[in-house]
């Protein structure tokens, strides 16, 4: 609209300016002259007035009934005291010079300035449009009939869908048959495909590899989490900081400012006895120059940027003003299980005996524990998965009442269980064995011994493995200077030995789920500004509590309430990103703030006649030039966000 605006506005002025007596005598040509030609301008100026400054005029009436006049005030005010003037002047009512070519110059560059500023928000937003275009027009249904090839707005969840080699998969669901690796970079901002096997979860809008897949619909339309991340970062972008607020604060000032200057230049030069077409020219251009249109851009640009450049890198911002805190903080509170652990037992340590392999002996310790549900049992048997070990297959399975599990592998049998174990057979344990078992009780951890006859072969710690990531998360918190903490309703042992591997400052052990706030608050009573990390259901208390909330562990679940952040790929490498882009956004918001209202110190004097005496004079089009310059360098350096690396 402002483009269509600007360009029959700006075909429409180029007359009015080659008329203009001004123009004549400044570049010092005569324009051609004929019957009518004298009502060129004011005629086509006020076609330019009620065609392209209308939809200022609309924008004043909005700001004026709400009572919150702003910069689309200041700019109809500017173009309707330049309007009346002109027809004033042009009914012959006062001895003065007409402003029609300023008039018509002004409602043109205003409205260059806006259609400039759309395309920059429009770009800013350029992602989450992105995000909407990653859905296929189309799914191949699979019916008892065979395949139909039906528009994805006809599935319901249920249906099984078809997805070829190199498609987008059309809904979220289950896989039912067939195994390939999918590309979810566009979702959860992993650049490496992901293994997906039968019974696994997929996400709409990601990519198939080489594997051909049949899907069981269980999500379509706006119950997929591709939509709930979309309308995360569209409720992100209309959620107001405080940055925000004083923009909007600073905006309001700089009106009443702009409208009072008006007013004083008014006088002052009547006073000094300037003529009245003289004035009027110099009060249009305070005007105009003043209007905040820069700051009303300043943060919202940054905003719309800095929320989907948080999305293209898996952060999802609930609220902004989580992000904004975030750039303070002393301390990043974690919960232990499920988040800087997997949630899952594993074999962190083993030990073996003389002239054994652990490769081996993990082998045979999973084949034993295949057929066993037991949480420890199903750990050793990750485990080895992970290692990527073949398992053997094992026999004659069966439990050992109060002790352990006894099967055979190979044709050789093998007993698993815990110390209990021993003393009931009364096996005699090497030393290296023994210590290795002892640490793991030390450390709060099982300790599961593998025997053969009589004969220990080694001892298995399992516990709730440290995720790697975590590691590398906790280093790079130190590095930024932000102390870490762990919460856990674990025993303290169990705690004390994952905080000594991570090299965690602070744990809180045994705390019960409905206590964790009290412990966010115990830090906020120190005077820190705190982060909560957890799984955003248990530790929804904490999260709300905390200065800065992260809902971790959710994967791409968006229904997480409680964080000001959702981290999609649930990997605590993510949160020090959080306050990078956190502190790269408060940089531009200051930025563009003190360029948006600073300008205004020397232009407002400058468009008000200050260097009158000097031949300093400021007219109405180049008051517009300026300020619509400085919505420019604050779309510009906005942009300049985008370069920053999370």
């Amino acid at each position: 609209m402002f483009r269509d605006k600007f360009w029959l506005s700006l075909i429409l002025t180029v007359p009015v300016v080659i008329w203009a007596a001004h123009i004549q005598m400044i570049f010092g040509y005569t324009a051609p002259e004929f019957p009518g030609s004298a009502w060129i301008s004011p005629v086509l100026g006020t076609a330019i007035f009620l065609y392209g400054g209308l939809v200022f005029l609309k924008g004043a009436w909005r700001e004026l009934r709400a009572r919150l006049p702003g910069m689309m005030t200041l700019i109809s005010l500017a173009i309707s005291v330049a309007f009346i003037f002109s027809w004033v002047v042009q009914l012959g009512l006062i001895e003065a010079d007409a402003i029609w070519w300023e008039l018509a110059t002004l409602v043109t560059i205003m409205l260059l300035g806006h259609w400039i500023e759309m395309r920059s928000i429009s770009q800013a937003q350029g992602a989450l449009q992105e995000l909407a275009k990653l859905l296929p027009d189309n799914a191949t249904r699979v019916t008892e009939q065979g395949e139909q090839t039906v528009p994805i707005s006809e599935l319901r969840e249920g249906d099984i869908v078809l997805v070829r080699p190199g498609e987008s998969v059309p809904a979220d669901g289950l896989i039912q048959k067939g195994t390939s690796d999918l590309n979810e970079a566009m979702i959860t901002g992993e650049s490496r495909p992901v293994k997906k096997n039968e019974g696994d979860e997929v996400i709409a809008a990601t990519i198939n590899g080489e594997g051909s897949l049949r899907i069981q619909v269980t999500g379509t339309g706006e119950k997929t989490k591709l939509s709930g991340i979309m309308r995360l970062v569209a409720d992100a972008q209309t959620s107001k900081s405080r940055a925000q607020h004083l923009a909007d604060r600073a905006a309001r000032i700089l009106t009443a400012v702009a409208i009072v200057a008006g007013v004083l230049t008014l006088v002052v030069w009547q006073f000094l006895g300037a003529p009245i077409d003289f004035t009027i020219v110099r009060v249009v251009t305070v005007l105009v120059i003043a209007c905040p249109h820069a700051l009303g851009l300043a943060v919202p640009l940054v905003v719309a940027i800095s929320t989907t450049l948080g999305a293209r890198n898996g952060l999802l911002v609930r609220d902004r003003r989580g992000l904004e805190e975030a750039r303070n903080l002393d301390i990043v509170i974690f919960d232990k299980t499920g988040t800087l652990t997997l949630g899952e037992f594993r074999v962190v340590e083993m030990a073996v005996a003389d002239g054994e392999s652990e490769e081996d002996m993990l082998r045979i310790a999973a084949g034993v524990e295949a057929e066993s549900e037991h949480p420890i049992a199903r750990g050793i048997v990750r485990t080895a998965v992970d290692r990527k070990l073949d398992v053997p297959p094992a026999d004659e399975f069966r439990a050992l009442t109060g002790m352990g599990i006894a099967a055979s592998v190979a044709g050789i049998e093998y007993r698993m269980g815990g110390p209990l174990l021993l003393q009931m057979e009364g096996t005699q344990v090497a030393d290296t064995l023994r210590k290795a078992a002892e640490a793991a009780a030390n450390r709060g951890q099982a300790a599961i011994y593998l025997l053969r006859g009589s004969k220990a072969l080694a001892v298995f710690a399992v516990a709730d493995a440290i995720r790697e990531e975590s590691r590398e998360a906790v280093r790079a918190l130190h590095q930024r200077g932000i102390k870490v903490a762990m919460l856990t309703g674990d025993a303290q042992a169990v705690a004390d030995a994952v905080a000594a591997e991570l090299g965690i400052d602070t744990v809180f052990a045994q705390v019960l789920p409905k206590d964790k706030a009290s412990k966010v608050k115990e830090l906020q009573a120190q005077g820190k500004k705190v982060a909560m990390v957890g799984d955003g259901v248990n530790d929804a208390p904490a999260l709300a509590m905390a200065d800065v909330g992260i809902a971790i562990g959710a994967g791409t679940d968006v229904a997480v309430e409680a964080g000001h952040i959702v981290l999609v790929r649930s990997d605590p490498r993510d949160i020090p990103k959080i306050i990078t882009l956190s502190a790269a956004t408060y940089r531009k918001m200051l930025q563009n703030l003190w360029w948006a209202a600073g300008y205004n110190i020397v232009a407002i004097p400058l468009a008000a006649g200050l260097l009158a005496a000097w031949g300093v004079l400021l007219t109405p089009a180049v008051g517009a030039v300026l300020m619509s310059a400085s919505t420019v360098v604050v779309a510009i350096n906005a942009q300049l966000l985008r370069r920053v690396q999370l």
